[in-house]
């Protein structure tokens, strides 16, 4: 099972990629490990790509291509993989598409994590690390899971410990432009979504497209998930 799977800073994408990973055993790719492994091993490939890195250009297509479709291609990934965050508009779709095709690799399933933008900023923006253990979620906008409180002020509904907020999550503008990112039909991260999704009208349902309602809780999202998976 081969995925791509798309969602906005805040819509739970990297929870859910973690479900579909343990779920299926693939292999979970992440765009921006292959650039630092690339580099780290010296590989032609990295040498090019930090060559760019190092002048603060972005790196070009043909550098990063080759680069994301060895890593698919290595031992790991040939129980299927997962590529999250990647492509990131529609000529990377397009290219990404070809350069699959070409190495006869079959792209399965792309998934698509709906959320509204201000509801995805305020899941950044809401989130709250317990000092004892940073897996206890505690959220200041969702009811289920909103922090306790003691004299005064919020602590960890699990254990009572104290919380705070990651710096990245409380600055608006860094927020803004990774939506903007994201949310750009033209030239972001939706147009590569749309690319998919008007080639797989054009292939009878290849690749399956998947549409998730991120507005919901983590369960029901998996649950909503693995039945399309099937």
């Amino acid at each position: 099972m081969n995925v791509l799977i798309f969602g906005p800073n805040g819509s739970g994408k990297g929870t859910q990629g973690a479900i579909v990973q343990k779920k299926y055993n693939v292999t979970h790719v992440e765009s921006g490990v292959i650039f630092r492994d690339n580099i780290k091993k010296g590989t032609e490939l990295g040498k090019k790509a930090k060559a760019y890195i190092d002048k603060g250009d972005l790196v070009p297509d043909d550098i990063t291509i080759p680069m994301i479709l060895n890593r698919l291609k290595e031992n790991d990934c040939k129980n299927g993989w997962l590529l999250d965050g990647f492509p990131r508009n529609g000529e990377q779709a397009k290219a990404l598409n070809k350069a699959l095709s070409d190495a006869g690799i079959k792209l399965d399933f792309v998934i698509e994590i709906l959320l509204d933008r201000e509801i995805a900023k305020q899941r950044i923006m809401g989130r709250r690390i317990c000092e004892k253990d940073g897996n206890h979620p505690n959220h200041v906008f969702i009811d289920a899971i909103k922090p306790a409180e003691k004299d005064g002020k919020q602590v960890c509904r699990v254990c009572g410990g104290a919380l705070s907020a990651r710096a990245d999550d409380q600055d608006e503008n860094a927020i803004k432009k990774r939506h903007d990112i994201y949310y750009d039909e033209k030239n972001g991260t939706l147009a590569s979504v749309i690319f998919f999704k008007e080639l797989s009208k054009k292939n009878n349902g290849v690749p399956v497209i998947i549409e998730l309602d991120g507005t919901a809780d983590i369960k029901t999202v998996s649950d909503e998930l693995m039945k399309k998976l099937q």
